[in-house]
């Protein structure tokens, strides 16, 4: 895990009244705005075309109006980037897939250094059966569908994230600003299938709430967890994370939480809630919280999973290896285990 980091550069009710309040601003501002579509910038959506410079010019051209995408998109492995206060939503059957590539460093949705950014109902699809990158087993699984780094207040409403090299949704830091994190991010109904490393990974940020989400099928490269939550540096926090109501489906490990790396100078506060955590035919471990080392630095705080239910569990309690009892409290309460 050293390795691969190297390469990268009752819930809380403030963060959940934080986040429906998001929310709700987000469909009421969404409702006055005026709507324009895909096909008006020159987007082509007939499942062939390299649609991905029309579609940024359709991103950068309906800032504070809500963009609408039609069709089945097919783009380059460069990627699009949000802008502040875009709003973009797929129709029904609309999709952004990614053309044939050989790289295993992509962002198909970056959302990166903004501000009051809504995504409804996208779906994306990394084309992993599509990439020649070379699969090894602890490198090149950084293939993102969703990249959110020093973003804030940011919400996305049911997006599916299939098949990509990496991770359906990445949460960091910003990469231009020192200590810029993301903060204020809510995800509803995410559903992840088939990517190669994770569901979902938060590398640093503050007050992140998922609802619903589905990760299932989850494996190609380490750590192939439905979630991880695992900072590179002492520089990243995890700050008022909330998962709620999260399934977990075939995935080497279900949520796990890898501290190794946050251990520094600085001390920290780790507040991680996780609520009715159900996991199927986890192969390693439901739930994992490992790798602290403080060697006389401080990081505190809690990580707590609330009425979790495991079926059929290779462990029927928390995986912990190589953790300093000085850390973060762990709990488990009401765990149901299921044969």
């Amino acid at each position: 895990m050293v390795d691969r980091r190297r390469v990268i550069h009752s819930l809380l009710m403030g963060a959940v009244a934080g986040g429906s309040g998001a929310l709700g601003l987000g469909a009421r501002a969404a409702g006055r705005r005026d709507v324009v579509t895909d096909k008006s910038f020159g987007v082509k959506g007939d499942g062939k075309t390299n649609d991905r410079a029309a579609l940024q010019t359709a991103i950068d051209r309906s800032v504070d109006q809500t963009l609408l995408i039609t069709g089945k998109c097919r783009i380059d492995e460069k990627g699009l980037d949000l802008r502040r206060d875009s709003h973009v939503r797929f129709a029904p059957g609309a999709s952004i897939k990614l053309l044939p590539h050989d790289t295993s460093f992509y962002s198909m949705f970056r959302i990166w250094d903004v501000n009051n950014v809504l995504v409804e109902n996208a779906v994306l699809d990394g084309s992993k059966e599509l990439n020649a990158a070379k699969p090894e087993l602890r490198e090149n699984g950084h293939g993102m569908g969703f990249s959110i780094a020093g973003s804030t207040e940011v919400t996305l409403v049911s997006p599916k994230t299939v098949g990509c090299w990496g991770d359906g949704i990445y949460i960091a830091n910003s990469y231009n600003v020192p200590f810029k994190y993301s903060s204020g991010i809510r995800v509803v109904n995410h559903h992840a299938d088939r990517c190669r490393r994770q569901g979902l990974s938060i590398i640093s940020g503050r007050n992140i709430v998922f609802e619903n989400p589905l990760w299932e099928n989850i494996g190609g490269t380490q750590p192939e967890a439905g979630m991880d939550a695992e900072p590179n540096s002492n520089a990243d926090i995890l700050e008022n994370i909330r998962i709620v109501n999260p399934t977990t489906r075939k995935c080497r490990y279900g949520i796990i939480v890898w501290l190794e790396e946050i251990v520094g100078p600085m001390p920290k506060h780790v507040d991680i809630g996780i609520t009715n955590h159900r996991d199927e035919g986890a192969s390693d471990a439901a739930f994992a919280v490992s790798s602290l080392k403080l060697k006389g630095r401080k990081v505190s705080g809690q990580i707590a999973s609330h009425s979790p239910t495991w079926v059929s569990p290779r462990l029927a309690t928390v995986e912990s290896i190589d953790y300093d009892k000085a850390g973060p409290k762990i709990v488990v309460t009401n765990l149901r285990l299921v044969p």
